[in-house]
């Protein structure tokens, strides 16, 4: 979203301010309807001349309203490992964030298991084993066009054998809209649930935040499937956009765990609310 609110300084220099365009531009900057209606309203309610910084300023503090002051770390359990499951749609970079995270646990001194249960792209299971091999990460796969459950079993008692801290599942991606692989997602719940009852512990959801709208609708139908813990938001870097992430957590209350501003492995990273408002908003 890098540069939204310095366009807006730019776009807003003379005091008389076109307030529909206003609505408009921050609408556009996918802050959603309801959220730009309320930096209007508040902002019409100053009763004095407003210009560019004004309006940062006062969307800023609603931002900041919305968004977590601290976001919930990533620890492991007492004697069992801690279950990610991540999903998203195809094209989110959603194989190479959980090769990111993966990345971040093992960094931090954690034992991770990888599980490729994306068993119907065969670039996905090459990728995640790519880097399973860099970072010495053990991964379970199946057969092409395996159960994806099968697979994420399997994982799970390599993870309890080698006393692993995490175990990250990498699902197929998959169309919010698709009925039957929504299904196939329950049943990898599932699955997992019976290993652990409390299992997966967490869900990510990976959003592009170039795709505006369409995350949150995505976030809408997946989280009507199984409970979603926290998103992952890739493609922040440069896209002009970002405030997505602000509109989903309004919505429907589900905060942005991680970010990716970009290609390399240190370009992903836990989010920090108050960095975004300022740098990257």
């Amino acid at each position: 979203m890098a540069g939204f609110f310095k366009s807006l300084i730019q776009r807003f220099t003379k005091p008389d301010i076109d307030w529909e365009e206003l609505e408009a531009v921050l609408v556009t900057g996918d802050l959603g309807p309801r959220l730009a209606m309320q930096i209007v309203d508040d902002l019409k309610q100053q009763g004095r001349k407003l210009h560019g910084a004004d309006i940062v300023q006062v969307a800023r503090e609603h931002v900041r309203k919305i968004l977590p002051e601290t976001v919930k770390p990533l620890t492991p359990l007492e004697g069992r490992p801690k279950v990610i499951l991540v999903i998203g749609v195809n094209g989110t970079g959603k194989t190479t964030s959980t090769a990111k995270l993966s990345h971040v646990l093992h960094k931090a001194g954690h034992k991770v298991v990888l599980a490729a249960a994306d068993t119907f792209r065969a670039a996905a299971v090459e990728q995640l084993e790519v880097w399973s091999q860099r970072l010495e990460i053990p991964m379970v796969k199946g057969p092409p066009n395996g159960d994806p459950a099968a697979v994420c079993f399997e994982a799970y008692d390599l993870a309890c054998r080698t006393q692993a801290d995490f175990l990250l599942c990498d699902t197929a991606g998959r169309l919010h809209t698709k009925h039957n692989l929504m299904e196939e997602l329950k049943k990898v719940h599932r699955i997992l649930g019976r290993k652990d009852e409390t299992s997966p512990h967490e869900v990510l959801l990976v959003v592009d935040a170039t795709t505006g709208t369409n995350a949150l609708q995505q976030a809408r139908e997946f989280q009507k499937a199984i409970p979603i813990s926290g998103l992952i938001v890739t493609k922040l870097d440069g896209s002009g956009k970002g405030g997505i992430l602000v509109t989903i957590q309004q919505e429907l209350a589900i905060p942005t765990r991680f970010i990716g501003l970009g290609e390399k492995v240190e370009e992903f990273q836990a989010f920090d609310s108050k960095r975004f408002v300022e740098e990257l908003l």
